[in-house]
């Protein structure tokens, strides 16, 4: 683990939290570790204040707030595009793989092309790089189209190819910065699915960003619901098994996150 410390020293303390950390990712190995980190832009009012966390090995943990609230930039942090104005934060010493809302593919390469990329730039042989890059589409169910251009793809299969190319990249942890929130809402599903499946097999960190409760709730393990500016962690619940396989308690969760996510943003309009 890296541990980066800013010249200011945030006093901030851990918020209250609807739930504690789930008993399934308890004994795990911190990933990430956020203290009191807080971010500035120029003089402006602070972004993010006072944001305390910690993400364990393999869990897949969704991050909620309204448009504004620092999302964005507290990725953007962790994956150290940027640097925090005050506290500290742990995160792996080799990085984080990073997947925007845009799949931002390389319209003159191939699927396989576009992922062996990632490999290259790995520094990993030619021979490799091809079979690999194989397996990765394969594993997100692109195998019958590796061979395709960017324009021959749908956005759903773009973002898969996105997917494969940040898997590619062989981080522990992978930063989803709302990768879905620009499909329909049956391809955004589908896709769900595929991402659920394709973070069992490979047990990657998963910090997914997004503004769409459901989307929250159907994907992580755990919900940490941010303030609007300035973003700090005011709420957390675990998403249990039965939220997974029961309408009814899934619906019940929503619910619940979504009056919470109004009240916050009431308090800021």
């Amino acid at each position: 683990m890296t541990q980066l410390l800013s010249e200011h020293g945030g006093t901030g303390t851990v918020p209250s939290a609807d739930a504690g950390t789930g008993a399934e990712s308890a004994g795990r190995a911190p990933v990430v570790v956020l203290e009191n980190l807080g971010k500035s832009f120029g003089s402006g009012a602070p972004v993010l204040e006072d944001i305390n966390a910690t993400i364990r090995q393999g869990e897949f943990v969704a991050l909620l707030g309204a448009s504004g609230c620092g999302k964005s930039t507290l990725l953007n942090i962790i994956s150290g595009l940027d640097g925090p104005s005050s506290g500290a934060l742990e995160v792996p010493a080799d990085g984080a793989a990073f997947m925007f809302q845009d799949a931002s593919l390389f319209p003159w390469l191939t699927a396989r092309r576009n992922v062996e990329l990632a490999l290259k730039l790995r520094g990993v042989g030619r021979a490799e790089r091809k079979a690999r890059s194989v397996e990765l589409l394969e594993l997100v169910n692109l195998g019958h189209s590796m061979d395709k251009r960017p324009h021959e793809l749908s956005g759903g299969m773009r973002q898969r190819v996105a997917l494969a190319r940040s898997l590619a990249q062989d981080r522990p942890l992978l930063l989803m910065d709302e990768p879905f929130a620009a499909l329909d809402a049956i391809t955004r599903d589908l896709l769900h699915n595929e991402l659920e499946r394709v973070w069992k097999e490979t047990g990657r960190t998963i910090i997914f960003v997004t503004h769409n409760v459901r989307e929250a709730v159907r994907l992580g393990q755990r919900v940490l619901l941010l303030s609007s500016r300035p973003g700090r962690v005011v709420a957390e619940w675990n998403v249990s098994e039965e939220h997974r396989t029961d309408a009814g308690a899934a619906g019940a969760l929503t619910a619940d996150i979504t009056t919470r996510l109004r009240q916050e943003i009431r308090k800021h309009a």
